[in-house]
């Protein structure tokens, strides 16, 4: 092999002269990361402009060599935006793949960029500049996806929709208080990205291989330069740990949980069985065979999706679990699986942000009809008991026998007389109709996070005052 210094980089030569012979194509094939990690290429471009402008700081290389260390970097960049670089299997990763262009773009200087750094500290710096940037991104489309439900909910404050417990009827509750819920998790999910934003944000730049390194480097210059709040004070950890990755992949199935949860709501409500709204055509399909059929294909893919991405946590938490210190290549297998994840949550909030906006419309009448149907009530008949100076436990038993009779009589409990009310006891008077009608029974619940009417609008100002703030 020739190893003149006027010769172009190859694979071959990133390796010392211990190795006699190239890789056996297969396993080339097989240990390139390339057809996937190209994803990292404007990370690992900005990462490297950072270390050879601190090479140049600290007199590792004179500053005409990092000025051109920079510029090559730069150019690179422009000719993968404008689709002119596109390396293949023989670069092997996107890492080596810049080291070689950088080198046939200016000459040996591009061979002193990886002086004081190993491809392992390296990759950990370009995926954690990468996933930095990922969760911004998912951060502000949750507010977006927030902003959408907030907006519907102010539309639907005083339209009621049965509240359910073991998807049972259990208390009718304002639609508004309903897709607050949705809100709050939302906004879990986007503090929860805050915090692993925190751990994502160290430098592991200038840990080497796994040792450090022997030259004078400035670690803290290039963390500052690429906006890391920190560097990894342990150079095994910084190569090794993958934690936030993890981490982020569990605030990811997190996301992925609400999401699905409220897909199979949003299914439920589309069925004729429940008819609560009603698909527009931009958001759902037809049946290739039934004509009659619109499918609501948004939420039953994103309900689909989630068992992708809870896959994709429990694969990284196998792939670390074994692996001693440090760097080991198992942890090649660690992008796919982060970037997918990236990818199909971004996606599946997009979709159901666009679907809660334009395309679903909810059904009031049938809504207000559906509360009016049902024994959903029966608590607010032992509490206007309770209020009377019954005992709780007693009224509860009382309005459990009522509700009996009333399903055997084929009654609901609003079709009583006030004899037959006086019969079961004689505390019940005429105003308990008005007790047990569904808006009163929603607006009565006034507690603090409750659905009554003015607790929801109480919320919702809460709720985009909190909006605002960020």
């Amino acid at each position: 092999m020739n190893n003149s210094a006027s010769q172009p980089l190859t694979q071959q030569q990133t390796w010392s002269q211990r190795f006699e012979s190239a890789l056996h194509p297969a396993i080339a094939q097989f240990n390139a990361s390339i057809g996937f990690d190209i994803e990292l290429i404007e990370y690992d471009l900005t990462g490297s402009q950072a270390h050879a402008k601190m090479l140049a700081k600290v007199g590792i290389i004179s500053p005409e060599e990092g000025e051109q260390l920079v510029n090559g970097l730069e150019q690179i960049r422009q000719e993968y935006r404008q689709g002119f670089f596109n390396p293949g299997v023989d670069a092997e990763d996107v890492h080596f793949a810049v080291e070689r262009r950088l080198t046939e773009l200016v000459g040996d200087v591009g061979k002193k960029l990886h002086t004081a750094r190993s491809r392992n500290d390296q990759v950990g710096t370009d995926t954690r500049l990468y996933l930095r940037d990922q969760i911004t991104q998912l951060r502000q489309q949750l507010r977006e996806f927030q902003t959408v439900l907030l907006t519907l909910a102010e539309q639907h404050v005083e339209t009621l929709i049965p509240g359910y417990t073991h998807l049972q009827r259990a208390q009718p509750l304002s639609l508004a208080h309903h897709l607050l819920a949705y809100v709050e998790m939302a906004q879990r999910d986007w503090e929860r990205l805050g915090d692993v934003y925190k751990r994502v944000n160290l430098s592991p730049l200038g840990s080497g291989a796994l040792a450090g390194t022997t030259f004078p480097i400035d670690r803290h210059y290039t963390a500052e330069l690429l906006g890391f709040d920190a560097v990894y004070e342990n150079s095994l950890d910084g190569v090794s740990d993958r934690d936030f990755a993890i981490e982020f992949s569990c605030a990811a199935s997190l996301i992925m949980v609400h999401l699905s949860r409220l897909s199979e709501e949003v299914i439920l409500w589309a069925s004729e069985e429940f008819a609560f709204v009603t698909l527009k055509d931009s958001c759902s399909t037809g049946s290739s065979i039934m004509p009659q059929k619109k499918n609501p294909d948004v939420p039953e893919l994103v309900r689909g999706k989630t068992g992708r991405v809870f896959g994709h946590l429990q694969g990284l938490l196998v792939l670390m679990k074994g692996l001693p210190l440090a760097y080991n290549k198992d942890l090649q297998e660690d992008k796919e699986a982060l970037f997918d994840t990236v990818k199909t949550v971004r996606a599946c909030l997009e979709a159901m942000t666009i679907l809660m906006q334009e395309g679903l419309e909810f059904r009031p009448t049938r809504l207000n009809a559906a509360v009016a149907e049902d024994f959903s009530n029966a608590t607010d008949v032992a509490d206007y008991l309770a209020a009377k100076g019954v005992p709780f436990r007693e009224a509860y038993n009382l309005v459990g026998k009522v509700v009996k009779t009333s399903l055997a009589a084929g009654k609901l409990l609003k079709d009583l007389t006030l004899e037959e009310w006086q019969t079961i006891h004689p505390a019940f008077e005429t105003d308990i109709y008005e007790a047990i009608a569904p808006r009163q029974v929603v607006s009565a619940r006034n507690s603090y996070g409750g659905t009554g009417f003015e607790q929801v609008k109480a919320a919702l100002s809460r709720a985009r005052s909190r909006l605002a703030s960020s």
